[in-house]
């Protein structure tokens, strides 16, 4: 009996570990392992450390910006199906509240959410889970772990970290946007940017500066402190390691430069300032000149998020009308083009004003139409229409009827529909332009000319009859109204 029951038990311990082996290798199979015939997710894109809230804004605090992006690596046989993520929030009990976020496909209560991505063809998908809400109390550098889990029908999951941080002290810039102009292209302009540290907490890591430019600026590489990014520059990183005090202000030492394109009319520089000095990605251009630095400055209107300048250039873009004829028979409607030419040197083509023209059209004259189609659809009125007879048609060159480019000479125009009613010696329209960055006001007007013959005979007498009816009728409504007027006094 012995040896048989020594054979049962040692059969059973060989299927126990067989069970064992196969539970243990699933745990310790690497991350990204593909199932037999199946996908490999990947979570590499999830970012490790996050600066979750600065600590001055407390329980305020509110941001849905931590996503958790999952992808199928490129190269599987098939797609991954029923692709889920797992979140659990419990590691940041001591630094903030979670509620639900996630877009509509992502629930969970508590401090576990699960997002569902159904079916990925080899792309992948992101989202928020929750919302994070700040707490009261918490000091800079505090810090939890938000732990995850992708998986799927046919791939093995996939599991990450990422450590969430108390920033340090939010740091206002100017409130209020900063205009400069007569900015000559070619020679590089001063930015001097500042800021002030209003909360009570230091900045023990010291303080980073990005500055952006915007429409045609770029950045001078000068600083051995900053590192920029862009071809050409466009974007600046700098880093300090002043530890910005409570209640203080600063400015930079010196002022960074920017140069404005050739026939560029405007621009725009942004500028944010840092606690949590984390370089950005692609700023690898490191500057070679003297470091940037900080000075305290007094204090003045700060409160807004980024400081914003807004730059004009010493350039222009010199509108003048483009103008026609009405030329026909008394009763004949005819086309007309009007608009505008740029003349440049600057060319309104970005997020500039582009201004406008306004059309009088001449006495004896009514216009019937300004028709234009945009994405298959027809409109009568391109222009907006005058709110009185004899006042201008005033046509934006933003709207919509004006989204086709440019002719190559700079032109934009429209026909308008001209009805010629009658024959007025020397009368003459006009067409006048507008823009903002128009410096040489005296070739801004220009006139419409009339040349009109008078109607066919046929035509004119049929006009003279139905004048001549219209004039009538209107003599029988008055006698009409006055026989009214008559009647219960005679009564």
């Amino acid at each position: 009996m012995l040896p048989r029951t020594r054979t049962r038990i040692t059969a059973r311990a060989a299927r126990t570990a067989m069970v064992l082996a196969a539970v243990a290798a699933s745990f310790l199979a690497p991350a990204g392992a593909v199932a037999a015939g199946g996908a490999t997710l990947s979570l590499k894109d999830v970012p490790r450390t996050v600066v979750v809230y600065p600590a001055d804004e407390g329980a305020e605090a509110s941001t849905s910006d931590f996503e958790v992006p999952v992808a199928v690596v490129p190269g599987d046989e098939e797609p991954a199906r029923n692709v889920t993520v797992v979140v659990d929030a419990s590691g940041l009990e001591d630094i903030a509240r979670v509620t639900g976020g996630g877009y509509g496909n992502c629930t969970g209560s508590g401090w576990v959410f699960t997002c569902a991505y159904g079916t990925l063809h080899h792309d992948g998908e992101s989202n928020a889970p929750f919302e994070i809400l700040g707490l009261d109390g918490v000091e800079p550098g505090d810090s939890g772990t938000v732990t995850y889990t992708a998986s799927a029908d046919n791939a093995a999951p996939v599991t990450g970290t990422t450590r969430m941080v108390v920033g340090g002290p939010t740091l206002d810039a100017p409130g209020e946007e900063l205009k400069v102009d007569g900015v000559e292209p070619g020679r590089p302009a001063p930015l001097t940017p500042a800021f002030a540290n209003r909360t009570r907490f230091t900045a023990e890591r010291g303080v980073a500066l990005r500055v952006t430019a915007e429409g045609g600026l770029t950045l001078k590489a000068r600083h051995s402190n900053c590192s920029y990014a862009g071809t050409p520059l466009t974007s600046a990183w700098c880093v300090f390691p002043t530890k910005a005090a409570p209640g203080a202000a600063y400015r930079t030492g010196s002022p960074l430069s920017y140069v404005a394109a050739e026939r560029q009319l405007s621009g725009t520089l942004v500028y944010h300032w840092s606690s949590a000095p984390e370089k950005p990605a692609g700023h690898t251009v490191r500057g070679r000149g003297a470091p940037l630095t900080l000075v305290r400055t007094a204090d003045g209107n700060f409160g807004g998020v980024d400081g914003t300048v807004a730059v004009e250039t010493t350039v222009q873009a010199d509108y003048r009308p483009v103008t026609g004829t009405v030329r026909g028979r008394v009763g004949d409607t005819v086309s007309v083009r009007l608009g505008v030419r740029d003349l440049g040197p600057g060319r309104l083509l970005g997020d500039e004003v582009k201004g406008r023209f306004e059309v009088v059209p001449p006495e004896g004259t009514t216009v019937t139409s300004v028709p234009y189609t945009f994405e298959d659809t027809d409109s009568a009125w391109g222009c907006a229409r005058p709110e009185r007879p004899g006042g201008a048609f005033v046509c934006e060159l933003g709207a919509t009827a004006f989204l086709a480019p440019q002719g190559a000479d700079g032109t934009t125009a429209i026909d308008f529909r001209i009805r010629i009613d009658r024959q007025v010696p020397g009368a003459r329209g006009t067409v006048r332009t507008f823009n903002p960055y128009d410096r040489t006001p005296g070739n801004d007007t220009a006139v419409i000319p009339v040349d009109a013959s008078p109607a066919p005979p046929r035509q004119a007498a049929s006009l003279t009859a139905w004048a001549a009816g219209a004039a009538a009728a209107v003599a029988l409504a008055v006698v009409h109204r006055r026989r009214r007027r008559r009647g219960p006094a005679a009564s």
